[in-house]
């Protein structure tokens, strides 16, 4: 409930809104509708991503509405900002995908800057699409202001010949339809229903998997990230989230009180247990360097290696984020880690209680269905793997959900492309073989630059009927779409001088998932002499605007791939200027 007169004395707005000094500032407050009161409570910005771009976004203005009156019914005064996303679904499988990874950092320095012209106290950090969830974390981190994320929700899955599809499926027709088993007619069809409303992709892709992320490590409500966009009861978590900022205002619980080493573990906890996207072991690290902790790509595969996976979504499994939610969500999944003693139990959540406090309330249990019980999981490692060998010193990743055993050994010669695009026209021209370790080099985060997806080339064997047949290994990335041996965030990558840009065709390469190791038949003398030959990555076209500034920025992909020296660095904490 609104309260008396707030003491902005320690605020952020009080340098745009107090004292004589501040009178044209506060002439521009009244100009947009503000009253006295509004004015000189606290003002919390509330910043989506909503665009018209894809399906993800569209339903975030709407959602914004609903936490600028959870903030105005806990006493604060809201200003809704924009940021932009590039929204991966569109940028797939061309040129566009280089911009993708450049956007995570662009949203998180823009909700910065914002915050910090306008001198805003705390964040609600609305989105829905893959980068743009981990860009606003990252932003609630680096600025260290009460903070509450909350997601935009899943679409619904689309229905044909009596089953549900996704986006997922579309992708893979394309390789079916290149093939010849499916007709034109059949391709429309399936592209005209795959998609039926608002939300990001239903699967646990990038986008729900980092929504679930959200709630493991403390900075979203508990369930909120669940219920699908079209679904009115999202504006009930908007609500609450608006009124939820407001008390960690109250109570000073920052950002970095949230965002720990011990939350950050129970949020890679949850990834594997639900056979997350790849792409967690590089958002995870980002988030954590913006908090001055190391939590390195390594680390986050050390716990997936030792998680149970547990739950059955696609694209491994056989569900979608709606029936996640149907079977109780993210607080039943760590109720389920709990009683394996896998969960930190003391981390402090955006409800201003911890974890421990936070589940004990939940009444939900395993379905047996989407939630297997944590003591009978599908497999007892959790869905995603490290590797780390001669190939790859900085390690690399690999999404393992779903796989069987017998399919997580993989050994044959590489044949090596220089990109992405001429790996994706061989594969289609089928200039391949059975039993290859398909390389795709040049696409790490400066090397690309922008570390792209894969998922047209991958899609494109899955069609093909060659998901299992083939491997397929990239200093770039794979989409949480990905199915097959494909390991992805090859480090160091080709344009850092990475063992993968030495690598030659016929070159004997064996991945073990089992072991977690990769490792290329090249003894070290003469991968120095390889060395001592190599004149460099490949010349990029991108030598001027804002993918040239990321490549000469950008980090490894250990670490996250950040621009910028993260918290370790800092001289300073917005929130106490």
């Amino acid at each position: 409930m609104p309260k008396g007169p707030t003491d902005k004395s320690k605020l952020p707005s009080r340098h745009v809104t107090e004292g004589p000094q501040r009178a044209p500032h506060r002439s521009y407050f009244y100009a947009m509708g503000l009253g006295d009161e509004e004015i000189h409570q606290p003002f919390v910005g509330v910043a989506t991503c909503w665009n018209e771009a894809a399906p993800c976004n569209i339903a975030l203005n709407r959602q914004a509405q609903a936490v600028k009156l959870g903030v105005k019914q806990a006493g604060g005064t809201p200003r809704e900002f924009t940021t932009i996303t590039v929204t991966d679904g569109i940028a797939m499988g061309h040129e566009g995908m280089r911009s993708s990874l450049a956007s995570r950092e662009a949203i998180a320095d823009t909700v910065e800057l914002t915050m910090r012209g306008h001198c805003y106290d705390a964040l609600v950090g609305l989105a829905g699409c893959d980068k743009s969830l981990p860009g606003m974390m990252m932003a609630m981190v680096r600025l260290n202001t009460p903070s509450v994320f909350i997601y935009g929700g899943s679409i619904l899955p689309g229905r044909l010949n009596g089953r549900d599809v996704t986006v997922q499926d579309v992708f893979e027709a394309v390789g079916q339809h290149q093939a010849g088993n499916m007709s034109d007619a059949e391709l429309e069809i399936l592209e005209r229903v795959a998609c039926p409303s608002a939300g990001a992709c239903g699967g646990q892709f990038t986008a729900n998997t980092m929504a679930c992320v959200s709630e493991a490590i403390g900075l979203a409500l508990p369930n909120s990230s669940g219920a699908p966009a079209p679904y009115e009861s999202r504006d009930q978590y908007s609500v609450a989230s608006g009124e939820a900022v407001m008390h960690l205002l109250d109570k000073n619980i920052r950002a970095r009180d949230v965002v720990t080493r011990k939350s950050l573990e129970n949020a890679a906890r949850v990834v594997a247990c639900t056979g997350g996207s790849t792409n967690a072991g590089l958002h995870l690290p980002a988030i954590a360097h913006e908090a001055g902790i190391e939590f390195t790509l390594q680390d986050v595969c050390d716990i997936f290696r030792e998680t149970p996976y547990f739950v059955d979504l696609k694209p491994g499994g056989q569900y979608v984020a709606k029936d996640l939610y149907e079977a109780g969500g993210v607080p039943v999944v760590m109720k389920e880690l709990r009683r394996a003693g896998l969960i930190h139990e003391d981390c402090m959540t955006a409800t201003g209680k911890t974890i421990g406090e936070t589940l004990d309330e939940v009444q939900g249990s395993a379905d047996g269905r989407v939630i297997y019980p944590v003591d009978t999981p599908i497999t007892k490692t959790g869905g995603v793997v490290g590797l780390i060998g001669n190939l790859a010193p900085e390690g690399a990743i690999v999404k393992v959900a779903g796989m069987a055993a017998e399919h997580q050994v993989f050994a044959g010669p590489a044949r090596v492309f220089e990109s992405e695009e001429d790996a994706f026209e061989a594969v289609k021209a089928r200039q391949y073989e059975e039993g290859e370790v398909i390389v795709i080099r040049n696409e790490g985060p400066a090397g690309g630059p922008g570390m792209r997806e894969m998922l047209a080339t991958t899609a494109a064997l899955s069609g093909q009927g060659m998901g299992k047949k083939v491997a397929l290994i990239t200093d770039g990335r794979f989409s949480g779409a990905t199915r097959g041996f494909c390991v992805g965030h090859v480090g160091p990558e080709a344009a850092h001088g990475g063992p993968i840009a030495l690598v030659r065709n016929g070159d004997v390469i064996t991945l073990n998932a089992i072991d977690g190791t990769i490792s290329v038949d090249i003894d070290d003398a003469e991968m120095a002499r390889r060395r001592s030959e190599w004149t460099g990555g490949r010349e990029t076209i991108y030598s001027s605007g804002a993918l040239w500034k990321y490549a000469q920025l950008v980090g490894s992909a250990k670490y996250g791939a950040c621009t910028h020296p993260g918290a370790a660095e800092e001289r300073h904490i917005y929130m106490d200027l």
